[in-house]
């Protein structure tokens, strides 16, 4: 669990626990009072569980205090869609956000992705991968712990073997003609997606230039086991983990999908960059 997150949560449970004591009750007496078991209204109060609307709505019932129940919901909607400052992540260097993601991935079965720009670091290249960490590290001015960090994104990639997970990447086709590195780095990396085409746990689509598309790709995402979305922009890293966003970024995701080509196609696609490359 992220710090801002759990810094919200806590935040949360101390409002919670604040209109309980307004109220004159303990906690055996609140849990009665809702049907629930005394140990939901500590977890709650301290930050260990999140609440659902549900549980703020009938909190806020059950003390006398409905008035309070949209506020409470407010706080909830701003965890489950959390900021986190690349600046505050980044103060240390990369390599923590990316021992970050290792954790992520390792505890996730299902994971979808799309990327407009770039190559997804789950399908980089350790060269690659270097070029986009040195240039990001220039951008936000932050510590330069760039060997550490390309070591960390691509023991991430070790997740794609493992027999309990499946992986759905689509990219953007200005991905493989996004020269953000020498020519022949990016020879090399457009190598690589080739031999993503037919892994066993690993379904790689390219989404063409010229294709009708049903909406247009603004930026990439990634949605972990239907449950939690992350976004990443120039200065922040979105989570959301409504069920309604969640729910709007698998539907996007399933139209890019019906746009994309795979296999064979993706093939040509990715040899028609690499000869475009090859005459540059």
């Amino acid at each position: 669990m992220s710090t801002d997150f759990q810094a919200g949560r806590i935040a949360l449970g101390a409002r919670l626990r604040e209109l309980r004591t307004e109220a004159g009750l303990n906690g055996k007496e609140l849990a009665a009072r809702l049907g629930w078991q005394g140990s939901k209204v500590s977890r709650l109060e301290n930050g260990k569980q999140t609440a659902t609307a549900r549980d703020l709505d009938a909190w806020a019932g059950a003390v006398g205090a409905r008035s309070e129940a949209e506020d409470l919901k407010a706080r909830l909607r701003g965890l489950e869609s959390q900021q986190r400052s690349w600046r505050r992540q980044l103060a240390s260097g990369h390599r923590g956000v990316q021992e970050k993601y290792v954790v992520e991935y390792r505890r996730t079965s299902t994971l979808q992705g799309y990327e407009a720009t770039v190559v997804p670091g789950l399908l980089q290249i350790p060269e690659y991968a270097r070029c986009l960490l040195l240039q990001n590290a220039e951008l936000m001015r932050t510590p330069r712990d760039t060997e550490e960090a390309v070591r960390a994104r691509i023991k991430r990639q070790e997740v794609l073997y493992e027999p309990d997970k499946h992986f759905d990447i689509l990219i953007w086709e200005g991905v493989l003609h996004a020269l953000v590195c020498p020519h022949d780095v990016m020879a090399a990396q457009l190598d690589r997606l080739v031999g993503t085409i037919g892994m066993s746990r690993v379904s790689f689509g390219v989404i063409p230039l010229g294709a009708p598309l049903k909406l247009t790709p603004k930026h990439g995402f990634w949605i972990f086991d239907d449950e939690r979305v992350i976004v990443e922009t120039i200065n922040t890293e979105l989570h959301l983990e409504s069920a309604d966003d969640v729910a709007l970024y698998k539907r996007v995701w399933e139209r890019l999908s019906e746009t994309a080509a795979y296999g064979a196609q993706a093939h040509r696609l990715i040899a028609r960059a690499r000869a475009c490359l090859s005459r540059s």
